[in-house]
């Protein structure tokens, strides 16, 4: 199978995911639905970074993050009460619980989702215009021209003991969704990437953490539970930094000369 037909096959078997999602959310048949709506859309970002400065793959990436943006504090929700639920916070869970389904309602509703959908039933054959103008040619070299210029930008960032640690969540997890949409091409080793998805995961556990300290200045009701999640906060980031020396052990080396990104 060519690049392309690959490539294509992957969004639409990532469409599809979405449109599974999308019901099971609608008849709130498990608390994983929403969290899987939104790896599909991520996912198809990924796959549409390299190529999101052609104006028919814009559109669909612009649509695709829309949807991602709308459904991020519905998601934080979600992680808050099962939290709650599992410190024995039941109370604090029901109180926002309803808060929860307006959410799903409005995103269920709302213009985002449905754009994006369309989008993705037109964006094919739109493609394979783009393929028959000739646009694509040297497409799997410029994948990894890009793959390789992100993990510079990591390996920087890495390298430097000062680097804000709410920006280096963010650059590994563009890091590695990236790597996972074109694995083929990038050139990080299986190992490197498991190191990269440890260290994303414990940075992950610090950032919410974190997040709930700052809600429980704001919302009264959680403020029982700063300090132990203060306490759990520093054991990630304590976690996130063994991790972190782990991966640059396995970064492979820059290919150029380092720069801060």
């Amino acid at each position: 199978m060519s690049f392309v037909n690959k490539f294509v096959a992957e969004i639409l078997t990532l469409q599809v995911a979405l449109y599974h999602a999308q019901a099971r959310l609608e008849c709130r048949t498990d608390n994983e639905a929403l969290h899987d709506l939104r790896i599909a859309v991520r996912k198809i970002r990924s796959l549409l970074k390299p190529f999101r400065l052609l104006n028919e793959v814009a559109a669909l990436n612009d649509a695709a993050a829309e949807v991602g943006r709308e459904t991020t504090p519905a998601r934080d929700l979600e992680v808050m009460i099962l939290e709650l639920q599992e410190r024995g916070f039941a109370g604090l869970a029901q109180t926002r619980a309803s808060r929860l389904d307006s959410s799903y309602e409005s995103i269920l509703n709302g213009q985002s989702i449905k754009s994006l959908l369309v989008r993705l039933d037109k964006w094919p054959s739109s493609f394979r215009l783009i393929e028959a103008n000739g646009e694509l040619k040297g497409i799997e070299t410029q994948i990894k021209t890009a793959l390789r210029k992100q993990i510079d930008r990591l390996h920087a960032a890495v390298d430097d003991s000062q680097y804000d640690r709410h920006e280096l969540r963010i650059l590994v997890k563009r890091t590695r969704y990236l790597t996972e949409a074109f694995p083929e091409l990038s050139p990080l080793s299986k190992k490197s990437a498991r190191a990269l998805k440890e260290l994303q995961s414990a940075l992950g556990a610090w950032h919410d953490h974190y997040q709930w300290c700052q809600k429980a200045q704001i919302e009264t009701d959680l403020r029982p539970l700063k300090q132990v999640w203060l306490s759990a906060a520093a054991t990630a980031l304590q976690k996130a930094e063994v991790q972190l020396v782990n991966l640059a052990k396995r970064l492979p080396k820059p290919a150029g000369k380092k720069k801060l990104p």
